[in-house]
């Protein structure tokens, strides 16, 4: 993607960040130095690299330089703690790390814990700098590197089915797992949403979501496949986004639920600006909920809203066109191009219209699993069952464990997932029910609830809100609201008022988080 746009667009912008701008042209270059510097250092084919930065030119640089080179790049997160960072690289054995300097001076005590990392490349280093007490691995200077011609003829190092990446995610219990991604999945996802979103090279896409988040990784590729030219923000304060999407002119912007809330606040100011240029917002990792939907549409009049929904485990599976909004403001809309969304009930059968089952998704995005845990992977990813046996096909798809249902007209509407669902006197509950009727009440900016061992009801509902900007916040009040809207059985037992919510790395609310403060 990166030759075929710098070769047919050299001197467009292609990065930009603060104040430094690339164009196409020295981004080939710097990463063809940089891959020379990781073969110079042993590198071979599929051999994993992590890449411990804060949004970067070297951030972005160094996934398509280890690409390039044969290797597999592991994004991390750069608000990861070492401990987190060493599990990481223990468990895909990765060989080589990409970090700066003030990151590798917090990761020095737990290096020598990874037997196979053997080398470093460090970024804001002329190669003087002494290395941290206890680093006895070899420190390879990112700028060097980078100044770097790669020499010879460069042959291509690994094929479509080859893996691209790890890009480690959170589960419910146990510690963060691998999932395995082939240039074949990462194409494919860039292709899939540059099509229905129809970017084009005159895009200016802001990417504020990590990089180690499957939609973040996303908005680089889709950039560099069009042409388009990607700003790197990473997301800290709302009103800071909302600078950015006024002076570079930011035509595209993706996010999850927490920004969206957060950018309708007052103190965001995205209110008291137009932004002409903005085409298209989509949102991910969650519903968002229909107040935030209802304020952004009246301060983004004449930008198109997107709503999205995937796992990592498949990338990308629906999307709500923004024509459908009036009709449909609370759907997860249609397959993506290029993919089949199946719904299934306990017994392995379709669902028809009406009917609540697990969403399966089949296509070119389905990843190849997670490292390293062959059995997790093959109750996540199974033979296609609809496909007659005559076909022999080794085709996997994907078993979300996500409970969805669809209407007469072929939309889906998320219910909640199989090991989320609250059972209480009987019922089951869905918890994004709930949080969407705590939001309607307009005095939160983020609501989430889960399901708290009961010895009455097997299970009763307990709501952590934090409350909107300006608004002092009374559980006894939102208690009224919800009987209001909702049967006794969905209403939370206890509300917790926080002063903020928990979030996962890549900026979801942390529901593990909160369970363990519940005491689950």
């Amino acid at each position: 993607m990166l030759r075929a746009s710098a070769a047919r667009l050299p001197g467009k912008e292609a990065l930009v960040h603060g104040n430094r701008r690339l164009a196409y042209a020295e981004v080939w270059s710097q990463t063809g130095g940089v891959a020379q510097g990781l073969r110079n250092a042993g590198i071979e084919r599929g051999d994993r690299i992590g890449i411990y930065l804060d949004a970067s030119i070297e951030q972005s640089i160094s996934i398509f330089a280890i690409s390039r080179a044969g290797g597999a790049y592991v994004p991390i997160n750069g608000v990861l703690f070492p401990d987190q960072v060493g599990h990481i690289a223990t468990d895909c054995r990765m060989r080589g790390l990409v970090t700066s300097a003030p990151k590798l001076e917090s990761i020095a005590p737990i290096l020598g814990s990874i037997p196979s990392l053997e080398f470093l490349i460090v970024t804001d280093s002329d190669g003087s700098a002494r290395p941290p007490a206890g680093v006895t691995l070899p420190i390879h200077s990112y700028e060097a590197l980078a100044a770097a011609a790669p020499s010879g003829h460069e042959l291509e190092a690994s094929i479509s089915k080859d893996l691209a990446a790890i890009l480690y995610t959170s589960g419910s219990t146990g510690k963060p797992k691998g999932v395995m991604l082939s240039h074949a999945n990462v194409m494919a996802g860039a292709t899939i949403v540059s099509t229905y979103l129809e970017i084009t090279e005159e895009e200016r896409i802001l990417a504020v979501l990590p990089f180690s988040f499957d939609a973040g990784m996303n908005q680089i590729m889709t950039a560099f496949q069009r042409g388009a030219t990607c700003v790197l923000k990473p997301f800290v304060f709302a009103r800071e986004v909302v600078t950015a999407l006024r002076d570079e002119k930011i035509t595209g912007l993706a996010g999850v639920p927490t920004l969206w809330s957060l950018l309708t606040q007052p103190s965001s100011s995205l209110h008291k600006s137009e932004y002409p240029h903005l085409r298209y917002i989509t949102n991910t990792g969650g519903a968002m909920p229909q107040d935030v939907l209802a304020a952004l549409r009246r301060m983004l009049p004449t930008t198109k809203i997107f709503l999205m929904y995937g796992l990592t485990e498949a990338f990308r599976s629906t999307y709500l066109p923004p024509s459908e909004l009036d009709r449909r403001p609370t759907s997860m809309g249609k397959a993506i191009p290029d993919t089949e969304i199946i719904l299934v009930d306990a017994d392995g059968r379709r669902c028809g219209p009406g009917e609540t089952g697990e969403l399966v998704h089949r296509g070119p995005t389905v990843s190849m699993g997670y490292w390293g845990q062959p059995e997790l992977t093959a109750e996540r990813l199974r033979p296609n069952p609809f496909v007659p046996v005559e076909v022999g096909t080794d085709e996997k798809v994907c078993y979300s464990g996500d409970l969805v249902r669809m209407d007469e007209d072929g939309f889906l509407y998320f219910v909640g997932r199989r090991d989320n669902m609250i059972k209480s006197s009987g019922f089951r509950i869905s918890p994004t029910e709930v949080e969407e009727v705590i939001f309607q009440s307009g005095r939160v900016q983020m609501a989430a609830v889960i399901g708290v061992p009961d010895a009455v009801l097997g299970q009763s509902i307990t709501a952590f809100v934090v409350p909107a900007e300006g608004n002092s916040l009374d559980a006894e009040a939102l208690r009224v609201h919800c009987a209001e809207k909702m049967p006794a059985y969905m209403v939370p037992k206890v509300f917790e008022i926080l002063d903020r919510m928990p979030r996962t790395s890549s900026g979801k609310v942390d529901y593990p988080s909160l369970r363990r403060r519940a005491g689950v």
